[in-house]
């Protein structure tokens, strides 16, 4: 059952896509396709529809950004980006983007599978019927498991450097930042990556904030503006700064047993994204209330 009403284009607008998204899927099938290449013929032609070497001929600053080669991405400059892995990526994820400022990007009848073939590429894992909707980030894309009928909507970033699972049927809206990776409050640079997990059919839902090693269970949801630095128990609703769980979906087992349970999920082990940083990261804080510890007199000293 969906709220969703079914939709269509002339029959050679459709013609043409369909034939533009198995081209696509045969070339990206090639083990010999040049990713690099590809994204910008691509770009090219869809920014600026001409092929790249006029392009480069007569507009060498355009085309020269088209080329992922040389452009740079932030995670590149993480110590956690596994370099081999990202640099086959690299390509697409810039084609990626740069379609997102597209008519191409901005049609929803061409880019929603235009994406779900790229995600496939990029992706360590992707489901059946993945929606992704434009202007989505990603910090490195390989460490994002996704499965069946997932769907993401505008504006989100996913900071998937320390690994982002969302499951089956889960939506995450739009505005959403998913985090996996924290920084020591007394040392920036001491960063801990932890896995983030979205469960079967969880919502996470307009302008809110999930922290690194939260596991959002099956069925729950993540109320407007919410912050969330902690697990969301099966069927709960969690709302606030930070956000507590106040209420429960009065929903049988049956609906949604099963999938991901916070008391029971087996947590990866969290990791250290920096060699000058690689023991865990103890408590940096006090509350406010709290008293100042006295300091300690040295002998000498008045």
């Amino acid at each position: 059952m969906t709220w969703l009403k079914p939709i269509s284009i002339a029959p050679d607008a459709q013609s043409a896509y369909a034939t533009f998204l198995d081209d696509l899927e045969a070339r990206l099938s090639d083990p010999q396709c040049n990713r690099t290449a590809l994204a910008c013929e691509m770009l090219a032609q869809a920014m600026y529809g001409r092929s790249y070497a006029d392009l480069l001929a007569d507009a060498p600053l355009a085309a020269l950004n088209l080329d992922a080669r040389n452009v740079t991405f932030e995670a590149e400059s993480y110590l956690a980006t596994d370099t081999e892995k990202f640099a086959a990526v690299k390509p697409l994820l810039w084609l990626w983007k740069g379609l997102d400022q597209t008519p191409i990007g901005q049609n929803p009848v061409l880019a929603i599978p235009l994406r779900r073939i790229l995600a496939g590429r990029i992706f360590k894992r992707v489901g059946r019927d993945f929606k992704c909707w434009q202007n989505v980030e990603f910090s490195v894309g390989y460490n994002m498991e996704v499965g069946d009928g997932v769907v993401v909507h505008r504006h989100v970033l996913l900071d998937d450097i320390g690994g982002i699972e969302l499951h089956d049927n889960a939506s995450i809206s739009d505005y959403v930042n998913i985090y996996s990776h924290t920084h020591s409050v007394l040392d920036g640079p001491d960063v801990t990556l932890r896995r983030t997990v979205i469960g079967r059919g969880a919502r996470i839902t307009y302008h809110s904030t999930v922290l690194a090693g939260s596991v959002v269970c099956a069925d729950a949801l993540l109320a407007t503006h919410a912050l969330l630095r902690g697990d969301i128990e099966p069927h709960g609703i969690a709302m606030g700064l930070p956000a507590r769980t106040t209420r429960l979906k009065v929903r049988g087992e049956e609906a949604f047993g099963g999938g991901v349970d916070s008391r029971t999920y087996p947590r990866t082990p969290d990791r250290k994204a920096n060699p000058e940083f690689p023991d865990p990261t103890p408590n940096q804080t006090r509350r406010a209330d709290e008293a100042q510890p006295a300091p300690k007199l040295v002998v000498g000293e008045r």
